[in-house]
């Protein structure tokens, strides 16, 4: 029996959707589709085969709090490092050129700087009247300046990525939503994964008084070398922010290195530091050696980290730092591994 970090992050969901709070899950590795199912959650897949979609251009009214405005600067600011991810890192002229297509784009739907724009009689404007990556497209298409950008948008909006040139046709009313991007493939997940991170974020800011928690496993794919820093400055902001809305964040990973892949560390820096509760299963030298420049750890336990058996644990809690055993119950272990649902 697996009593890893994946083990561990399955009995975390059952605990605490024992306790009723709100759980969002990023899977690139399809890990979660069992304890899902028996826990009676809601899987959204996306890739070549799934029939449901979420549109990266959405602006929610959830986005922004109570009191707040701006709600088209807000989500440029998030599109830029998600077309970042598809352009490569843009310089100041670059940048300032797409937002000056994303504005256009969101013009054309009637979506302007005034707040006011995104209702049609006080209520919020429906996903199938913001734009999609198509209309993007088009736009990019007019001026010679963004011609690269619209050839590297093909994929999204006529190849093989397309299913993200859809309007959103899901409802996320379950307290456990499970994001699949396995199908992305490991040069695409990178897209889903920050498309569904946005997402869960703005429902994270719905409600203050709920407790909740959200997953984001293979994090090093956000904050790593294969991101980039808007991408990384956006994942930070989750885990520096969190606790204000009554939620806490799980950053999970099978190689520390990656970690501290961009940027000389310094996103996975932040994150490690703002986080209340760190814990290390076994590691290798290499992996130790890495934690052990960023972590305040003892002679003693840079050994016990690398002898550390099956469902045991380094764990830091504050300054306290706690040698533990992972322990689940028989029913535990039966719904987190079993095959199908438990009635």
């Amino acid at each position: 029996m697996d009593l890893g970090k994946s083990f561990y992050t399955k009995m975390l969901i059952l605990r605490y959707r024992l306790l009723g709070i709100e759980q969002y899950v990023i899977d690139p590795e399809r890990e979660y589709t069992e304890i899902c199912k028996n826990l009676k959650g809601t899987e959204i897949k996306i890739g070549p085969a799934s029939n449901t979609y979420v549109n990266i251009m959405d602006i929610r009214e959830e986005s922004l709090e109570d009191g707040e405005n701006g709600y088209l600067a807000t989500k440029i600011s998030k599109l830029i490092g998600f077309f970042n991810l598809i352009f490569g890192i843009l310089d100041e002229e670059e940048k300032a050129l797409l937002e000056e297509k994303l504005i256009e784009t969101y013009n054309l739907k009637g979506i302007t700087f005034d707040d006011k724009s995104l209702f049609n009689s006080k209520k919020f404007k429906s996903s199938k009247e913001m734009p999609l990556l198509e209309d993007l497209y088009h736009v990019l298409e007019k001026d010679i300046r963004t011609k690269k950008f619209q050839i590297k948008l093909i994929p999204f909006v006529k190849g093989s990525l397309n299913f993200f040139n859809h309007y959103t046709n899901t409802e996320l009313n379950n307290k456990l939503i499970i994001a699949d991007v396995y199908e992305l493939g490991e040069d695409n997940l990178k897209y889903g994964m920050y498309l569904f991170t946005e997402l869960f974020w703005d429902k994270i800011k719905i409600n203050r008084k709920n407790k909740k928690a959200i997953y984001l496993d293979e994090i090093w794919r956000l904050i790593g070398v294969t991101s980039n820093k808007y991408v990384a400055s956006f994942i930070y902001k989750i885990f520096k922010t969190i606790r204000k809305y009554g939620g806490s964040g799980v950053a999970i990973t099978q190689d520390i290195s990656d970690l501290f892949s961009l940027e000389n560390g310094t996103y996975g820096k932040s994150i490690l530091n703002n986080s209340s509760i760190k814990s290390f299963f076994s590691l290798e030298e290499e992996n130790i050696k890495i934690l052990s420049e960023n972590v305040n750890l003892s002679d003693k336990e840079k050994i016990e980290i690398k002898s550390l058996k099956r469902g045991e644990a380094l764990m830091l809690v504050g300054d306290d730092h706690i040698l533990v055993k992972i322990e689940s119950s028989e029913k535990e272990k039966e719904l987190i591994e079993k095959k199908e649902e438990i009635k």
